[in-house]
């Protein structure tokens, strides 16, 4: 229940964002501005507006797939703590890597998506993951060593128009999170390599 409240909760304010530019400029991620003008609450509002409907669009299939499972293991509390704070860590390590340019503003969920799928890598680490349209399972741990690659190199040469930072920081969030509210998921894990 908690999954589909934070997806449609994200999904009308994203719809209403679409339609106020104003929206856009005034809550997303501006590091610059967050250090420079205490505005520490564009960590989390920014996690909640999207560039366009793609963008929503797969985040939010994303969080549907992985919250559903992780809410069931963490319950509604520690799964809304585990979304919630892995947007707050891909937040602050956009922050961390990007509070000199003024010119840098980053929005999306992917943070806390990001965090929910690392969650998820800890609990069912060899789950086949369908990427794209390939035909095939990838594992879930093999996904996760490749995306955390590309975000390292993402975030490192500023690749494309993405929040590789907000990806890391989230994805590193998420684990976490995850052993902090679940601490037995570290046995879960290496139960599945003996």
């Amino acid at each position: 229940m908690a999954t589909l409240l934070i997806i449609v909760a994200t999904t009308l304010i994203s719809l209403a964002a679409f339609q106020s530019k104003t929206m856009i400029r005034d809550y997303a991620l501006w590091p610059y501005a967050v250090v420079r003008r205490n505005r520490w609450f564009l960590l989390l509002s920014s996690g909640f507006l999207h560039a366009d409907i793609g963008h929503l669009a797969m985040n939010m299939i994303t969080l549907y797939f992985f919250g559903t499972p992780m809410e069931k293991a963490l319950g509604a509390n520690g799964f809304i703590a585990l979304y919630l704070g892995s947007i707050l860590a891909g937040g602050l390590l956009t922050v961390l890597l990007h509070r000199r340019d003024p010119t840098f503003r980053s929005i999306g969920a992917s943070g806390g998506v990001s965090g929910v799928v690392f969650g998820f890598v800890l609990f069912q680490p060899m789950a086949p993951l369908y990427v794209f349209f390939i035909p095939i399972g990838i594992p879930a741990l093999l996904f996760a060593v490749g995306y955390l690659l590309l975000s390292l190199y993402g975030a490192r040469t500023r690749l494309g128009r993405i929040g590789h930072a907000a990806h890391l920081g989230g994805a590193l969030g998420g684990v976490a999170i995850t052993i902090l509210l679940y601490p037995r998921v570290v046995s879960i894990f290496l139960s599945h390599f003996r």
